[in-house]
């Protein structure tokens, strides 16, 4: 699918402000309200827009550490360790990536002792070989923020 300048700009209003009514979105773009109809169906039809939703501050709901850790997996076990860790509550990203480590891993924990239970019961599943945890002390940008368990 083609993204042109109207789709562009519509996106681009909603990353500001996913409150906008359509009214709104077509007066900020500067065209007709059943265009903004059409192009917001279009753009979620080809999942272009996967949903909408609240960005939260983690540190206003009780996420006091984000961590990103990078995993070497033993060979043959790399998708139903990701898989597993992936089922954390506290894991918001899991990625395969390139060079020394096979996945990386953004989790947010509650405070020191949610980071021992974390990096002694999730980050030794069977199948990690090694691992590597970095605290995050500053957070420049961020966006999808989720509610910690209860």
């Amino acid at each position: 699918m083609e993204i042109d300048e109207v789709d562009r700009k519509l996106i681009s209003a909603l990353q500001e402000d996913g409150r906008l009514s359509m009214r709104m979105l077509a007066d900020r773009v500067g065209v007709a309200l059943g265009t903004v109809s059409n192009r917001l169906n279009k753009l979620e039809k080809h999942g272009v827009i996967t949903g909408y939703t609240a960005n939260l501050n983690p540190d206003k709901i009780g996420w006091e550490m984000t961590v990103v850790v990078g995993l070497r997996i033993v060979k043959g076990e790399l998708l139903e360790v990701q898989e597993l860790i992936a089922s954390d509550p506290r894991v918001f990203a899991v990625y395969d990536v390139t060079g020394e480590m096979d996945s990386l891993v953004f989790a947010r924990v509650t405070d020191r002792d949610d980071l021992d239970d974390f990096t002694k019961t999730v980050l030794s599943t069977e199948g990690v070989s090694r691992s590597t945890t970095h605290v995050v002390l500053n957070t420049v940008k961020e966006i999808s923020v989720t509610l910690p368990p209860k």
